[in-house]
């Protein structure tokens, strides 16, 4: 039957009474106190790799994951003797830090954001500015991160959403070098995307309305105008995005964030179900770039518990643009249900288990991508034990990601 479309508008990041979203926060690791061995490992290998290795490397175009890798596989109780595995494994890839250019400062580090060159003296100039704050990270977070008529938080999901990720896990493990280098990163990777969420006349009304994300997503699939997109597999830039603005801002305005507590919890599954439901059952590789949907969605997560009330809106639609882009890029396959799959009584321990013993377990977006569905599981409940069957089918069937 034929219907008329809604009009519906996207609640702006400039309203105030916009309402946040209402989750418990996730549970605060202080590992700067702690004085058990593997702790004290865990907080040694961060430090390591941050005077060590630079946060971008390969020609500025990969990201440094040691702090993902490391802190997941902490909190799902991997020991010393892996942590330290798992530093050498990761370190075997990175690059030292390299000189930049030139310097920044308070007077004009705006002019220099975007340029990746500079990641080294944006990494120095948020540490000069610790230093000014007595070692308050927060406060230099608070300051620049979510402060300003541009903040960087409104341009997080550029470069593969890696800035949203690390921001998660300064926060997450209460870390003060990965919260300056998640600002540098954010700094370094701050984009026009920006504008999306910083200017409101970018929220305008869609041809259609549906609180799904999944549903968007769908329509995407079915969109024909897509057809004659010309897209490259693994655009971390968003060209898609800046090209085809019109035909994208359409279906990202078509999310009605009602109730946006309930939005958000969907957003989650359809994060695992693009991962999970774009991937045939029995090949043991799965998207490289879905999986940045999933665990971004997880920082997400964390955030929520954090950053004020009237960030939380801006924060998660500016995620679905991310999911959008992504989806564009890799072909829009369809997303079908997740297959059924035999638990053979497993719960998750026995997931937990696999992360931090199973072969894979050096390897930063499985132990990531099983934990952030377990996280979401613990969020939202999983009496239909959704989330748990998803990490099973990850569990028993990766064996390389690809495209």
């Amino acid at each position: 039957m034929f219907q008329l479309p809604s009009f519906k508008l996207p609640l702006l990041r400039s309203e105030p009474s916009s309402p946040g979203i209402s989750v418990t926060p996730v549970k605060i690791y202080d590992i700067e106190t702690s004085q058990d061995k593997r702790t004290r490992t865990l907080k040694h290998l961060l430090r390591a790799n941050h005077v060590n290795h630079s946060i971008i490397y390969y020609d500025l175009r990969y990201h440094n994951h040691m702090p993902h890798i490391l802190g997941s596989s902490w909190i799902l109780g991997a020991g010393p003797e892996l942590l330290n595995t798992i530093y050498e494994q990761e370190s075997k890839e990175l690059e030292p830090w390299k000189d930049s250019p030139g310097e920044v400062s308070r007077h004009d580090w705006r002019q220099f954001i975007g340029q990746r060159n500079y990641q080294r003296a944006f990494v120095d100039f948020f540490e000069d500015e610790l230093v000014r704050h007595s070692f308050d990270w927060k406060i230099v977070l608070q300051q620049y991160m979510f402060e300003g008529s541009e903040p960087l938080i409104s341009s997080l999901v550029s470069g593969l959403a890696h800035p949203l990720i690390h921001l998660g896990y300064a926060y997450e493990l209460s870390n003060r070098d990965i919260a300056m280098e998640a600002l540098a990163m954010a700094a370094c990777f701050h984009s026009p995307m920006h504008k999306y969420i910083d200017d409101p006349s970018y929220t305008k009304p869609s041809s259609y309305s549906t609180t799904s994300p999944l549903e968007i997503l769908h329509h995407i699939h079915n969109d024909k105008r897509f057809d004659v997109v010309t897209v490259t597999q693994g655009d971390e830039d968003m060209h898609v995005l800046f090209d085809h603005e019109a035909l994208v801002l359409e279906h990202w305005n078509a999310w009605d964030l009602t109730n946006p507590t309930e939005q958000f919890r969907e957003s989650q599954e359809a994060a695992v179900k693009l991962l999970l439901g774009t991937h045939e059952s029995g090949n043991s590789t799965f998207n490289f770039f879905f999986v940045h949907t999933l665990t971004s969605s997880h920082a997400v997560r964390v955030l929520l518990g954090i950053i004020p009330p009237k960030l939380h809106v801006p924060l998660v639609r500016q995620w679905l643009l991310f999911v959008i882009t992504t989806y564009i890029t890799e072909s829009r396959p369809l997303i079908k249900q997740i297959p059924e799959h035999d638990a053979k009584g497993r719960d998750w321990k026995w997931v937990e288990n696999r992360a931090v013993e199973g072969k894979h377990n050096t390897d930063a977006h499985f132990v990531k991508g099983l934990r952030a569905m377990k996280v979401a599981a613990e969020t939202w409940g999983d009496e239909q034990k959704q989330y748990l069957k998803a990490a099973l089918i990850l569990a028993d069937e990766f064996d390389s990601w690809g495209v």
